[in-house]
């Protein structure tokens, strides 16, 4: 079976460049095209009809889920995956109302970006009859299969969350899941998701920090009322 072409639209070259190269780490795809602007990437898209776009929510002349809009309204049916460093609630609903099926925050693994193209790959060849036509498929072609389910947040511990958003508050400055973690005894994924959950609802707010190398790193801090 031939690799999977994907568009990769990232205004960051040094982010474009990496996801790029982890892109074709995987068996199942290929990089056709790099873009660093929406106009760029419709362009790059009406010449390599990709199968996969890899679609950053925020660039610098159109916002991704816009451009998104008008591909569906040009009958484009590429699958895609939304990346960006959004947490809000509101740009999830929206790109799933698009026909999004996938989702990325930033800053995310490696694993993580293979485990949405390994989903994707298994959508792939549901629609084009290589894959066995059972229930998992038919999920994961409608956007409700178990892996894309695994990745849906789950219900928080009230005691635990209370303890997050405690410190978080008494904190100075921002702080990483992992210092979180430390400080209260619990995992880094436990952390990580309440952390998450205290930004969707609107208690805390994120900013990815960006080191000499390596991943960016994302910071949280309490939501400041107005006094």
């Amino acid at each position: 079976m031939s690799r999977a072409r994907v568009v990769i639209i990232e205004d960051d070259r040094m982010l474009a460049a990496l996801n790029a190269r982890l892109v074709g780490e995987h068996p199942g795809f290929e990089v056709a095209a790099v873009a660093h602007s929406a106009a760029a990437g419709l362009r790059e898209i009406e010449h390599h009809r990709p199968d996969l776009l890899l679609l950053d929510v925020y660039l610098p002349d159109l916002n991704g889920l816009e451009l998104l809009r008008r591909l569906r309204s040009m009958r484009a049916d590429a699958e895609v995956i939304a990346v960006t460093a959004a947490r809000d609630l509101e740009t999830v609903r929206r790109a799933r109302m698009l026909g999004v099926r996938h989702y990325l925050v930033k800053p995310f693994t490696k694993v993580d970006l293979h485990r949405r193209l390994d989903e994707v790959q298994r959508a792939l060849g549901a629609a084009t009859g290589d894959a066995e036509l059972d229930q998992r498929a038919v999920d994961l072609m409608l956007g409700g299969g178990s892996a894309s389910a695994s990745s849906a947040p789950k219900a928080p511990s009230a005691s635990s969350l209370q303890r997050v958003a405690a410190l978080l508050g008494r904190a100075e400055g921002d702080m990483s899941a992992a210092e979180i973690a430390d400080a209260l005894g619990m995992s880094r994924v436990s952390a990580r998701r309440y952390l998450e959950h205290l930004a969707a609802v609107g208690r805390a707010e994120v900013a990815p920090r960006y080191g000499a190398v390596g991943r960016p790193e994302n910071r949280y801090r309490a939501t400041r009322t107005a006094p």
